[in-house]
């Protein structure tokens, strides 16, 4: 990835930076899966659109040329980001069910997976703009699961 000079950035690459970032804070800070799932996929699409802001340049639609949604014009513009681009795509229509209230959309391990995979994605265009990488939202997803301590002298045998 080429990294561009944060300091030539435009206001709105800066602008989708900070709403991805709250979206994914908003993601992580939910309680229904469905929320947090709308919410991550949000998070990533504000990430791609601040990239496209960097580096897209527009080009005037004609009758021959359909529009492209943002994932399809991200594989264009950043290559190196296509894989990210395809996975995001194929979660628009969860996030759709999940926005329109299915309460069956996704689970919560998917929507838990969503939001860990947006922060990653988001640090990953930050680093592609010239920026630090954000610090990952990661502590707050992982369940701390003790298991009961026995000691030693507990356990009888025979």
């Amino acid at each position: 990835m080429t990294p561009t000079n944060p300091h030539v950035l435009p206001a709105t690459t800066h602008s989708y930076l900070a709403r991805a970032a709250e979206s994914l804070s908003e993601a992580v800070t939910a309680s229904e899966a469905t929320t947090r799932y709308a919410c991550a996929h949000v998070a990533a699409l504000r990430a791609a659109a601040a990239l496209l802001a960097a580096r897209a340049t527009p080009v005037a639609p004609t009758r021959r040329r359909p529009q492209k949604n943002a994932w399809v014009l991200l594989a264009d513009v950043a290559p190196e980001l296509a894989e990210w681009a395809g996975f995001f795509a194929a979660g628009a229509g969860k996030r759709a069910a999940a926005e329109a209230g299915s309460r069956r959309a996704v689970t919560e391990r998917e929507a838990d997976d969503l939001v860990r995979d947006a922060d990653r994605f988001l640090a990953v265009v930050e680093q592609a703009l010239g920026l630090v990488p954000h610090a990952p939202t990661l502590p707050y997803l992982v369940q701390q699961t003790v298991a009961p301590v026995t000691s030693l002298s507990a356990r009888r045998v025979g």
